[in-house]
């Protein structure tokens, strides 16, 4: 069986891209047997560059940088690609634009799954980009007509430290564990009927026992829904 070339953008943070990276080469081998693994191009930045452009709102150069990485793993033979973040599908369209092969939105196939679940109202975690401006919402609302609620400001600014602050640099902390929990209780209680893990290095730190409705975690998601499409 021939496999199409998984094409990664990653380094944001590498802690994730690790994750794409083992999820990808498992789901691969459990498909296809024996030795098999996937054929994958990473393109990986240096994270503190993107981060220093995020906090800066200098997403203009952002977007730049995004586009050459994309048209690297083009030209290196990629048959489709993935943006192993969320916060960074806030240019999606973009660099969409400037290569001539597809990308596969990481909110796609997490929306299809919820949709299959019959759940309408979701909880949404991630960067304070992701939760705050519209890119990730308005694709969910608009494209799939779900419900999507965000949490209060101080645990929107709580979510996005611990990212920040521990997460991307693989601190994974019992008190940050608890902090989460609190905050998806408290979505939960606002009607999320399940909460997606809308930014890649949550799964690091929040697992399905620390919520009572459904987590739906995008690094996962997205991974499978690669495998899929490479050897579709």
């Amino acid at each position: 069986m021939s496999q199409k070339v998984i094409g990664l953008i990653g380094g944001m943070s590498w802690e994730s891209s690790s994750e794409y990276y083992r999820i990808i080469n498992q789901a691969v081998r459990e498909k296809l047997g024996g030795l098999r693994s996937a054929r994958c191009l990473m393109w990986s930045f240096d994270f503190g560059e993107i981060e220093a452009l995020q906090h800066a709102g200098r997403w203009d150069d952002a977007t730049a940088l995004m586009i050459d990485a994309a048209q690297r793993l083009e030209r290196g033979g990629a048959d489709f690609f993935l943006i192993c973040t969320n916060t960074m599908h806030r240019m999606a369209d973009q660099v969409q634009a400037a290569v001539g092969i597809p990308l596969l939105h990481i909110a796609d196939p997490t929306a299809e799954r919820i949709k299959a679940r019959g759940i309408k109202k979701v909880g949404l975690l991630g960067t304070a980009f992701t939760m705050e401006q519209d890119f990730y919402k308005g694709r969910l609302k608009d494209k799939f007509g779900l419900d999507v609620l965000v949490p209060e400001a101080e645990d929107r600014a709580t979510v996005h430290r611990i990212i920040y602050e521990e997460l991307v640099q693989g601190r994974v902390e019992a008190q940050s564990r608890e902090a989460y929990r609190k905050v998806i209780a408290r979505l939960i209680e606002r009607g999320a009927e399940a909460v997606i893990l809308g930014c890649t290095e949550i799964m690091l730190l929040v697992k399905p026992e620390d919520s009572r409705v459904p987590l739906f975690d995008t690094t996962f998601i997205h991974a499978e829904a690669a495998v899929e499409r490479a050897l579709s």
